[in-house]
């Protein structure tokens, strides 16, 4: 685990590029990343984890120009996008180019995106290719004493240790929320919510003019 500090996002951009695996803090937790077109960091990530390999990982896109040349936003979509991003709201989105679904498997078809504040969101704009991320934590309900993802670098550490996997870890102290992106399907003819999250379902309501059903 080599740990540096936030202002070294060119570090982290320099390590995902040479397929390694970065670890960033958010106001939930932090998150682990990989390349999105890197199989071989993105595999490491899903058997770390114990994650089903159907179970996509978050795209985090740099800025909102590039979502829109990959993705197809629907309006409520771009309502969405202009109210809450950067920030804690995730959408499905589909790919434009079904290449770029093929591409980006670990992301999903329709793709799980977001556009991240932070140093998150300053290492999607550092690399090159797409940024795949997910929570640092084992994957399913491990009971109730399962604390959930990691908000402490000790944690983080116990996480890369159990999981047998090497990363570099931005440190960003303790990450107060603790709490999940809220997630939208904005993919087919009814929008509606899958997670609810740090975007309350009341707020989502609010800027598309409707209660929307859940998934």
């Amino acid at each position: 685990m080599q740990i540096i500090p936030p202002t070294d996002i060119d570090t982290a951009a320099a390590a995902i590029e040479a397929g390694r695996l970065v670890i960033v803090p958010t106001a939930r937790w932090y998150m682990i990343c990989a390349d999105a077109a890197n199989p071989d960091a993105c595999k490491a990530i899903l058997e770390g984890k114990q994650r089903p390999k159907n179970k996509p990982l978050a795209l985090v896109v740099p800025d909102q120009d590039r979502a829109r040349d990959l993705l197809h936003f629907t309006p409520d979509a771009e309502r969405l996008a202009a109210a809450f991003w950067p920030g804690d709201l995730a959408l499905f989105l589909p790919w434009r180019d079904p290449a770029d679904a093929t591409r980006y498997t670990v992301v999903g078809s329709p793709a799980l995106t977001t556009l991240a504040p932070g140093p998150l969101g300053a290492l999607a704009r550092a690399v090159p290719g797409l940024l795949a991320a997910t929570t640092v934590n084992v994957s399913g309900d491990a009971g109730p004493d399962d604390r959930g993802p990691a908000i402490t670098l000790a944690e983080v550490e116990d996480f890369l240790t159990g999981a047998g996997l090497d990363a570099v870890v931005i440190d960003g102290g303790v990450c107060p929320a603790a709490n999940h992106l809220t997630i939208v399907d904005c993919a087919g003819d009814q929008t509606h919510l899958v997670r609810a999250g740090l975007v309350h379902p009341r707020a989502v309501a609010s800027v598309v003019g409707r209660a929307l059903p859940t998934s």
